[in-house]
Parts: C-alpha cells; sequence; structure tokens
C-alpha cells in the first residue's frame, strides 16, 4: 500500500487518468514529469509509480522510466471516503472548517498560517484557489472574505435550479453540434462506469466524471455561454457537495440515465433527452438534500412547471 496521504492521491490521480483515456497505453511517465505536474518533489512522484508497477498498471524499464500497461485487473477497495485529487489537503480542511462555522468569515493570512501551520506561500495558493471558485475574496486593502454563495443546503438548491434552466435549453439550441466523436467518447466513458469502474474509482474521482459529463454535453449547444456558467455553478457548488459521501448504487442510474441522453442525441432526439436532463437534476437534487439536511420543496404546479415545449 502507498505509504502516504499523498502518495495515494498521486497514485490514485494516475489510475484515474488511465481509466478515461488521459494516459493511453505505451505512455511515458517519470518522477519529474510526475513531480511538476502534481507540484511535488520526484520522491513521492517515483514512489508512486514503483506503487502503480508493483500493482501492474504501469512497466518499470531501467533508464528508461515508467511506461503504461493499463489498469490493474486485481479489483481496488472502495474509496467512500473524499480524497484529494484536484486540491491540497489543506484547501479541503480551510473548505470544512468554513462550511462548519469553525472560522470567522473575515480572516488575515497570518491566522490562516498560525491555524494550519502552513507557508505563506501555502495559504496564497488555497485562498487563491477559493477565490477562483467563487466563495472567498480580498477585502479592500488587507484580508480575506468568505462567502456564503454555496455554504449552505439552499444555496446547493438554487444552482440545481438554475442548471434546470440552461442543460436542457442547451440541448434544444438549433445551433446543437450533434459531434459524434465527442458524443462517442462520453458513452464509452458511461459505459465504462457502468462496466465497473464505479466500484473502483475514488469518490472524487466519479463526482469529477459526473461533472466532466453535463460540462462536455453542454458544450455542444453551439453557445459558449452555457458552458461558461455551468462551469462557474459547478466550482460553486463543489463546496457543498464533497461533503456528500457517493453512493455507489445510486452511481448506476445516474450513469445510465446520462448513457440513455447521449443516446437520444446521437439519434437526433435532443428533445427527448431535454426532458430526461431535467428529470435527472431533478432526481439528483431530491438524492441529494436529505444528506444535506434540506427537505425539497413541493410546489404545487412543479409538474406543469417543468414541461418543455413539445416541439
Amino acid at each position: 500500500m502507498a505509504s502516504s496521504p499523498l502518495v495515494q492521491r498521486i497514485v490514485s490521480q494516475i489510475r484515474h487518468q488511465i481509466q478515461f483515456g488521459d494516459l493511453a497505453p505505451g505512455s511515458h511517465l517519470s518522477a519529474q514529469k510526475v513531480g511538476d505536474e502534481f507540484q511535488v518533489s520526484r520522491s513521492p512522484a517515483r514512489e508512486a509509480l514503483t506503487f502503480l508497477a508493483e500493482q501492474g498498471v504501469l512497466e518499470q524499464i531501467p533508464n528508461r522510466g515508467f511506461f503504461v500497461i493499463g489498469v490493474a485487473d486485481a479489483p481496488q477497495k472502495p474509496l467512500d471516503e473524499i480524497t484529494t485529487l484536484e486540491e491540497p489537503a489543506e484547501y479541503y480542511q480551510l473548505s470544512e472548517d468554513w462550511l462548519n462555522d469553525a472560522i470567522p468569515a473575515q480572516v488575515t493570512e497570518k491566522y490562516l498560517r498560525e491555524r494550519y501551520c502552513l507557508t505563506k506561500y501555502q495559504v496564497t495558493d488555497i485562498l487563491n484557489r477559493a477565490a477562483k471558485v467563487g466563495w472567498a475574496e480580498p477585502k479592500p486593502g488587507y484580508g480575506w472574505r468568505f462567502l456564503d454563495v454555496a455554504k449552505t443546503p439552499e444555496a446547493l438548491e438554487q444552482i440545481y435550479k438554475v442548471r434546470s434552466l440552461i442543460e436542457p435549453a442547451a440541448l434544444l439550441e438549433s445551433d446543437f453540434n450533434h459531434d459524434l466523436e465527442v458524443l462517442g467518447r462520453l458513452k464509452r466513458e458511461q459505459q465504462d462506469l457502468l462496466s465497473g469502474a464505479i466500484e473502483t474509482l475514488p469518490a472524487d474521482a466519479l463526482l469529477k466524471s459526473g461533472i466532466r459529463f453535463h460540462e462536455d454535453l453542454i458544450s455542444l449547444s453551439g453557445n459558449p455561454h452555457y458552458l461558461l456558467i455551468l462551469k462557474q455553478l459547478n466550482n460553486m457548488r463543489r463546496l457543498i457537495e464533497y461533503r456528500a459521501m457517493i453512493d455507489r448504487k445510486r452511481m448506476y442510474g445516474q450513469c445510465a440515465e446520462h448513457l440513455r441522453m447521449v443516446e437520444l442525441v446521437v439519434e437526433g432526439n435532443n428533445l427527448e433527452a431535454a426532458h430526461l436532463m431535467k428529470r435527472h437534476l431533478s432526481g439528483s437534487f431530491a438524492r441529494k438534500s436529505p444528506i444535506l439536511g434540506l427537505r425539497p420543496k413541493v410546489e404545487k404546479n412543479a409538474e406543469e412547471n417543468a414541461r418543455l415545449p413539445e416541439e
């Protein structure tokens, strides 16, 4: 087993890249290349590569480095905890403390350095990451302010309401691009998940795969503003959704709906795909809301309000 959370994070991410075709068989990896990508020293990078070679995922060739073979056949133990693939651990600690009201809404960098035992560079890095996705901002002159934009279940509900408007609408755009290459890739990714990856990928890799599906599909709308809005919404909701543990059984239904949407679009039936998208988003929020402590509101005319034009 990998010796530290840092090495485990690198191992999980490389597995994820191979699983989804970002690293093809034969791709060359070196400790320097991996270290640069994950912004770590060569030592943990080499340990991660060696571990993957021992698992049969990589082949180590003396004096040449490591080469991708494929995903190891041995099943991996499902990881239901949220491991950090994209952000450093201190970023998630900061976000969790903010969600739990364990830190004040206005702080200084000195306060954060002392609280989390971080360097000035580390604090600047995590604050910039938080600002990029919309839950922190620098105060005029000095200090930082944390925002409530996606801190509460109610904020998540608002985000899903906007998504339920723009994602079905994007599918109905007259300039929608039925790019068979993109649609084929999305179909293969969902099939791979349904064929076993749901049980082996880390929880945050599954979250990321869902985000990527929706962003790649909406990018075909022909209107780039849909994608810009969705990316911002996804960045904002990640803060609170990382608290909801992955229900791997639920993922099968979600991926099956993703797959059916792609099939409908390939068939040219974007209207039915839009109807399915609206139901899909409503169902996704309804399943998450109890976990996050929010009871979905029941509207008298919810069914009528959810309808899309027939043509």
